[in-house]
């Protein structure tokens, strides 16, 4: 029997990857900035938001699975992930997104979409 799989469930694992997203490049540019000592990255602002999206990320993942929802169809949406970080990545660092990085992010999307249909 399939396990039907709530939208909102959905929409929060996509809050998820986009805090999953955020809390990479947090942590990225909170090193870049860090000095040498452990004291520096234990009072890093970036790399604590960083730990806080994670938490966050981990807050909406318990609630979209109580909510209800396949881990099968929930956690592939959490790779969208990948494309946020590229988007962020462009758009912070000018990290160019290549053409094949788009064919990836297309199989991607489509990986996602086939995990999600019903038989």
């Amino acid at each position: 029997m399939q396990e039907a799989t709530h939208p909102l469930s959905i929409l929060m694992i996509l809050g998820a990857s986009l805090c999953g997203a955020l809390g990479s490049f947090l942590y990225k540019t909170g090193a870049n900035a860090a000095g040498g000592r452990t004291v520096d990255l234990l009072l890093n602002p970036r790399l604590l938001g960083g730990v806080a999206c994670y938490i966050a990320v981990m807050v909406l993942f318990v609630a979209a699975f109580r909510k209800g929802g396949a881990l099968t169809v929930l956690y592939p949406v959490y790779a969208t992930t990948f494309i946020f970080a590229a988007g962020l990545s462009l758009l912070a660092f000018g990290t160019p997104i290549r053409p094949v990085n788009l064919a990836g992010m297309t199989l991607l999307v489509s990986g996602i979409y086939l995990m999600g249909k019903t038989s």
